[in-house]
């Protein structure tokens, strides 16, 4: 018998956790198998399923749960004591911040790399096509939080143009700006590359390409939190993700391969 990989969204709160199942494998619990608590980036929404079913697979005891939310949200939660064994990040300074406090059981890893693009409603009905687009007063923008990688990488390609936004609301992270854009509420949004491509598939945005997001290049970094209740578990997940088949699934998402 299988467990179900579950995968959760981990609100602000660290009193409040919502749970979002992502896929299920089987009819139910296993009386004594063990929990594998993976915090993942918002952007890895959808890709880490495909790792924690892979991984299921190959160790039939072990019931893998992802927690997907904005990096900095996550780490903050690490710190406070929240229950992890793996840590992916969607920049290298979250995780390194986690490093330096020494609440990482050794260094953390490179697995990624992730770039930002524009995604706009499905029509374009604003007529965005570059990057300097998004500064007219008429359009109404979204952007992620400076505090979360993929607002700190928005800061960065501004400072590289010299064009700076006036967004109408700053996210909590990735997914929340896809969102906003696909439900008509934003003329366009900054994403990563991965996430805009599943929207695309879906028919409920169009991307916008310019060349200067190509100079921003997220790097995503896996960990093991020292507090980590299986690290021998957590090794192996992180092996996984570094492995060939991990890899392959991961540029099978869109996502680059660290240098």
């Amino acid at each position: 018998m299988r467990r179900r990989v579950r995968a959760a969204l981990v609100a602000l709160s660290t009193a409040l956790t919502v749970l979002v199942t992502a896929s299920t494998t089987a009819c139910g619990p296993v009386s004594g198998s063990r929990v594998l608590t993976v915090f993942a980036a918002a952007s890895l929404t959808d890709v880490f399923p495909a790792l924690a079913n892979r991984f299921e697979k190959t160790h039939e005891d072990v019931d893998v749960r992802l927690h997907f939310a904005g990096s900095a949200q996550l780490a903050q939660q690490i710190a406070e004591g929240a229950p992890a064994d793996v840590f992916a990040s969607a920049d290298a300074e979250t995780m390194a911040r986690l490093e330096r406090d020494g609440l990482l059981d050794g260094p953390a890893t490179p697995f990624a790399t992730n770039t930002l693009t524009i995604a706009v409603p499905q029509g374009n009905p604003a007529g965005v096509t570059d990057f300097a687009d998004l500064v007219d007063p008429d359009l109404t923008v979204v952007v992620c939080a400076p505090s979360v990688p993929c607002g700190a990488a928005t800061r960065r390609i501004e400072r590289l143009t010299g064009v700076t936004l006036r967004p109408a609301s700053e996210e909590a992270d990735v997914r929340s700006v896809l969102t906003k854009v696909e439900a008509g509420e934003a003329d366009a949004g900054l994403v990563y590359v991965t996430d805009v491509a599943v929207a695309v598939s879906a028919g409920t945005v169009e991307r916008i390409r310019f060349p200067e997001a190509a100079e921003v290049v997220n790097t995503y970094p896996v960990g093991i939190p020292v507090d980590a209740a299986h690290k021998d578990l957590a090794r192996r997940f992180r092996d996984l993700v570094l492995s060939d088949e991990g890899q392959r699934i991961l540029r099978e998402a869109g996502f680059g391969v660290p240098s």
